[in-house]
């Protein structure tokens, strides 16, 4: 379904200390996360491929008269304002990071190096001692032009990680994959988190199989299928489009049984778009607060930074890895998805302390 009208929160600002009794936060508290707001952004859809915006400060938003768009005005005005509520236990008052642990030959930025299961495992640990709130574990590469794998051989790279790795860390396990067996399997192991990369509609059974679970739910964006995404991508507005795909999938997740507490959303940087896409995104990354989800950004050393940079290997796209994890961050994301935990905390120790005195 597509949308006529959208809400962004803008004038974002860093929520004060606490303790600073002195000075009143301006704006509204977005997410009950560490930023407010102190504006909207009304994003009209003209014809096709244009829109119309107009920019509101809260008290003139509240006084007028929104006509047809006034029920949908009020709804994302109170998604934006409503905290988030605990992912598997882990608050969102503050800035999580996912660590990303490749159980694959053949993933864009380290497939191959993790070649043993223990070598998952200490990487894994290692990512955990680092900073990471959450571990992702993938055993199926899905970059650009790559080949499916089977249900086997998914769950011979996946299992051994997963069971090496339960009871031995405080972080939380997610696990990134498209296919309901493994989602059932990996429960059953002490997963906590399920992460697929196609929003349920890969696999038929896994709507159904993520509903039975009663896990929290990343549903991400993709433009078609990993083989054939990245070719010749297009959009009417990539921001609009894919807030409509994602509404929607969110809308489907409710009805088969997954309450709304448990959706996280990622917009899918690197998956069927271009660099003017992701950028986009990007830019437009407090939009998809009005979904009255989590937002989930994972743009760690993709392709995008290596055509803004010109650094062709993946590895070392590690500054800027981190320039689009404060990007997302200084708009309210709250999971950062990175491959460079240290690098990432560090960073974010002292973009907060910067921002508002406060360490994370």
């Amino acid at each position: 379904m597509t949308r006529d009208l959208y809400i962004r929160p803008v004038g974002l600002t860093p929520l004060r200390p606490a303790s600073d009794e002195e000075v009143e936060a301006p704006g509204l508290q977005l997410a009950g996360g560490w930023l407010t707001f102190m504006g909207l952004e009304v994003i009209e859809r003209v014809g096709r491929d244009r829109r119309r915006t107009r920019v509101f400060e809260l008290g003139e938003y509240c006084e007028r008269d929104w006509g047809r768009h006034g029920a949908a005005a009020a709804e994302a005005l109170e998604a934006l304002r409503q905290p988030r509520p605990r992912i598997a236990g882990l608050s969102l008052d503050r800035p999580r990071i996912m660590g990303i642990v490749n159980i694959t030959p053949d993933s864009f930025s380290d497939g191959g190096r993790l070649t043993t299961a223990q070598a998952a495992i200490d990487h894994a640990l290692r990512l955990e001692e680092e900073g990471a709130d959450i571990l992702d574990l993938g055993a199926e590469s899905t970059r650009p032009g790559s080949d499916p794998v089977s249900v086997e051989e998914e769950l011979r790279r996946l299992m051994p990680v997963l069971e090496g790795l339960a009871g031995r860390t405080r972080a939380l396990i997610s696990v990134d994959t498209r296919k309901a067996e493994v989602m059932r399997r990996a429960v059953e192991a002490g997963a906590d988190i399920i992460n697929d990369i196609s929003a349920l509609t890969h696999d038929p059974d896994a709507m159904e199989v993520a509903a039975e679970t009663g896990l929290p739910v990343v549903l991400m964006h993709t433009f078609g299928d990993p083989k054939t995404m990245q070719v010749d991508p297009r959009y009417d507005d990539a921001p609009l489009d894919i807030f409509d795909y994602l509404e929607e999938r969110v809308r489907r997740a409710e009805a088969a049984g997954i309450d709304r507490s448990r959706l996280i959303i990622d917009y899918g940087i690197g998956f069927g778009k271009t660099l003017e896409h992701n950028l986009a995104l990007l830019s437009h990354t407090s939009l998809f607060h009005s979904l009255g989800v989590p937002v989930l950004v994972g743009a760690s050393r993709k392709r995008f930074i290596g055509a803004l940079t010109g650094m062709e290997v993946a590895s070392e796209r590690v500054a800027g890895s981190v320039g689009a994890a404060l990007a997302a961050v200084g708009q309210g994301a709250q999971i950062i998805r990175v491959h460079d935990v240290a690098a990432t905390r560090q960073a974010l120790t002292v973009w907060e302390a910067a921002t508002s005195g406060v360490q994370l």
